[in-house]
This record gives structure tokens, C-alpha cells and sequence, in this order.
């Protein structure tokens, strides 16, 4: 092929460029057809047809599969971004063609209904939807349209969101109902120095919710790993750890064998709104006047943008 016959890249057919990202990522003709509801003779026309528009060989097929070209390793990350950056495009637009749709998530423990029904009421023609998420789904859900704001807590990477602090939420230790501790009006970290905290697959979050390291630089000792918060209550419930959480999980009121306890000089976490920065659409705006207004506990809530934030210890 000669560099000569290839097309500018606005004459691309997404569809071809999709085919290739399928072929590229399954290194089989025969399951990427598959799962493109084409046939395979069909499959490799279009890729065909694809690597004469690009001026290049992009795969090379034998009797193990199929493997990329020199060229096909070099365009695979153009492909991936020109299918990102179409489905961001028809989101965008299908948001702008019916600015009269949106979709609140919020993670648990977080009650948004007085903002929900405070955004229904300024826009009863707005259909509003509200959707739960895991701390870990904020971001894809959000870059993914999946949803167009969420109510959560910090820390998590907030490059690329717009983020509105809405109020503070106290930090408790949960313990066993009989551990040494409970019954206690507070504790302060050196009530805690030694016990366990399960451990966190989010490095961010492991160290914000077992402060580590402690401000004396030493580590936090170490409990299991878990994967979803729910799997430390047997653990905390068993005697085996103890774990600092929101206040506003308020686990203890679900498992009577647990109990929350105050903690004395830890800063609390903070609750936010995160939506997409730069985001225009008029009912994203609306929801977060809305949210400010009635999920603000704080004197003024403030927008931190762009920038993550770094949470310091007391």
C-alpha cells in the first residue's frame, strides 16, 4: 500500500474504525465478527477497506490469529480515541436536544431527595432520574454520560470535574458492640493506635480512612484487604478490626452488634457534587443551585474545580 491513497481523516467511517478496535482487541477475525453481528468474509472487507483509507497495513493474520502490524500498534490508540471522543460528541448532543432529562447519582449513606424534589419543583417539566453508585463508579459513570452529576464524598481524583463542596460529615470509629472501646463519649487516635483497619484496594482511600501514615509517620497496622465496605462489618462486628467511616453510614443502626464512636481531632470528610467540568447543560446547573440550597450544611459551599484536592490530617 502506498501513503499516496490515503484519505484525510474526516473521510473515516467510524464504523470501520470500530471494526478494527474489535478485531485488535479480540486478535481473532472469527470472535470480533462474532461479536459484531457480521460475518466474517463481511468483517475483512471493511478492514480491508479501512487499511486502504489509512494508507497502511494494520493486521497481519496466520493460523494462530491475528496480530497487529507496526502501523495497526500506532493507530489502535487514534482508533480508541476517535470512538471515545464520538460517543462523547452523541451524548453531548442528545443532551442538548432534550435538555429536559437528567440523571442524579449519589453513593451510600448520601440522601439527595430534599435536592431532587427542590430541582422538580423549580422544573416540573424536567425528568429527573436518580441512580446509586459505588465510590469507584464516580468517574466512569460520569465521563460514561451514565450519569450527568453525583452527590459523594471526597477523596477520589477530581481532574477533569467540576466539584462543589456541599457540607462536612463527622468521621466515627466503628467497633464491635463489645470491644474495649465501646460505650466511649470519644476517641482520639492513640485509643486506636494498635488495632487493625481492614485495608483498602484504592490507595487514595486506604490512606485517608486508616490514616496512613500517622502524623508521627508510623503505619497504620495493617487488617484484610476488602473489597466493598460491607466486608469489614463482619470482620469489625467479629472483633477483628475496627474501622473509621462517615458518620452518615450510620452502620450501627443496621447491625446491632456494631457501634459508632465520635472521634476527637480527625477533620471530617467532605461531602461534594461532581459533574463533568464544563459541563453547559441548564438542568446540571439547576440541580447543583438546588443541591447547594438543600444539602449545604456548611455557612457557604464552595467550588474547588479542576484542581484534586489534598486532605490533611489533624
Amino acid at each position: 500500500m502506498h501513503s499516496t491513497n490515503a484519505l484525510p481523516p474526516a473521510e473515516f467511517d467510524l464504523r470501520l474504525v470500530r471494526y478494527f478496535a474489535m478485531v485488535a482487541e479480540q486478535q481473532h477475525f472469527g470472535r470480533a465478527a462474532a461479536l459484531l453481528h457480521v460475518t466474517q468474509p463481511s468483517l475483512s472487507r471493511q478492514i480491508r477497506t479501512l487499511e486502504q483509507r489509512v494508507g497502511a497495513r494494520l493486521l497481519d493474520r496466520d493460523r494462530q490469529g491475528t496480530r497487529l502490524t507496526l502501523a495497526g500498534a500506532a493507530f489502535l490508540p487514534h482508533a480508541r480515541q476517535l470512538l471515545a471522543v464520538a460517543a462523547t460528541a452523541a451524548a453531548e448532543a442528545r443532551a442538548a436536544a432534550a435538555p429536559s432529562r437528567v440523571t442524579v447519582g449519589h453513593t451510600r449513606g448520601l440522601i439527595i431527595t430534599p435536592a431532587v424534589r427542590r430541582l422538580r419543583h423549580h422544573h416540573p417539566e424536567a425528568e429527573v432520574h436518580t441512580v446509586h453508585l459505588e465510590l469507584s463508579e464516580v468517574r466512569t459513570a460520569l465521563f460514561g454520560h451514565r450519569v450527568d452529576a453525583v452527590v459523594t464524598r471526597l477523596p477520589f481524583a477530581t481532574d477533569g470535574l467540576r466539584v462543589t463542596v456541599l457540607h462536612e460529615e463527622p468521621r466515627v470509629l466503628l467497633v464491635a458492640g463489645d470491644h474495649r472501646l465501646a460505650g466511649r463519649e470519644s476517641v482520639t487516635l492513640d485509643d486506636i493506635a494498635t488495632e487493625p483497619m481492614p485495608r483498602l484496594p484504592d490507595a487514595e482511600w486506604d490512606a485517608y480512612w486508616r490514616l496512613d501514615p500517622r502524623p508521627d509517620g508510623t503505619p497504620a497496622p495493617d487488617g484484610p484487604l476488602i473489597g466493598h465496605l460491607e466486608d469489614s462489618f463482619e470482620l469489625i462486628a467479629s472483633g477483628q478490626v475496627v474501622a473509621i467511616v462517615p458518620a452518615g453510614l450510620r452502620a450501627d443502626r443496621t447491625r446491632p452488634d456494631l457501634t459508632s464512636i465520635p472521634l476527637h481531632g480527625f477533620e471530617p470528610c467532605q461531602v461534594v457534587l461532581a459533574t463533568r467540568d464544563g459541563e453547559t447543560a441548564h438542568l446540571v446547573a439547576a440541580f447543583r443551585e438546588a443541591a447547594q440550597a438543600a444539602l449545604n450544611r456548611s455557612a457557604t459551599a464552595s467550588d474547588i474545580g479542576r484542581a484534586s484536592l489534598h486532605m490533611n490530617v489533624i
